[in-house]
């Protein structure tokens, strides 16, 4: 069973026009492919309790991309380029992640979800990474997908997910944002041809990993996935054995 969090936006359906909470059906078809159960979690009133409730019912999580976390939360104005905040969405993913941190519940950050594991734990951003790379190769346009290479670092978890001993890897990427300081705990184990940071790793629990790329995207390649969904497996067993 693998919790993914969603959007809460407005949204259209039919005659309603309302705000409601949604999910690209690539997430669920992702952690299907790879053998999983996807239980959508959309943003809600959170206390510690209720993260631990939450968290008690599931064997893994993934954090999912969308809306720029408030840079309020990491110390800073916003940039004319960041877009306003979802509070609530930054207050429901930061608890379930500290609770999937401290009972090491499996879990995957992808885009957004990455820059929240790495704010949860102190670290920052970069508001706009055209102003450091000085292109808009990693957010090419509205709803278009920029695509590249991140070299893997040899022996990290992550080239152990993806089978291999580090090397390149094909991505998708959709982010104006990025990785800055990077909270302690966290270790970079992959970046862009440019630098860019675009995954790190906990190395405090069993499968903690954030990807600043879209691996939702590539329907041929569900390794990622598939990694999460093991050791969600691997998290079920101990538990029920406890």
């Amino acid at each position: 069973m693998i919790g993914v969090t969603t959007y809460l936006e407005q949204a259209q359906s039919g005659v309603w026009d309302l705000r409601a909470s949604f999910l690209p059906k690539v997430y669920l078809d992702a952690v299907t492919d790879a053998g999983g159960i996807a239980v959508l979690l959309p943003p809600q009133p959170v206390s510690p309790a209720i993260a631990r409730t939450v968290l008690a019912s599931l064997d893994g999580l993934i954090v999912a991309g969308g809306a720029d976390v408030d840079p309020a939360r990491y110390g800073q104005e916003p940039h004319p380029r960041t877009g306003s905040p979802r509070t609530d969405r930054d207050e429901w993913e930061d608890a379930l992640l500290t609770e999937a941190i401290a009972t090491e519940l499996p879990f995957l950050g992808i885009c957004r979800g990455a820059q929240v594991l790495n704010v949860a734990l102190g670290g920052t951003l970069v508001q706009h990474l055209p102003d450091v790379v000085g292109s808009e190769r990693y957010q090419p346009s509205a709803a278009v997908f920029g695509e590249g290479e991140v070299s893997v670092e040899p022996g990290s978890r992550l080239s152990n997910v993806l089978g291999d001993e580090g090397g390149t890897l094909p991505v998708h990427y959709y982010h104006h944002q990025a990785l800055d300081v990077v909270a302690d705990g966290l270790t970079v184990t992959a970046r862009s041809e440019d630098g860019v940071i675009e995954a790190v790793e906990l190395e405090s629990v069993p499968f903690g990993l954030g990807v600043q790329w879209h691996p939702e995207e590539n329907a041929a390649d569900r390794r990622l996935f598939a990694g999460l969904v093991d050791a969600a497996r691997t998290h079920r067993t101990r538990r029920s054995i406890a």
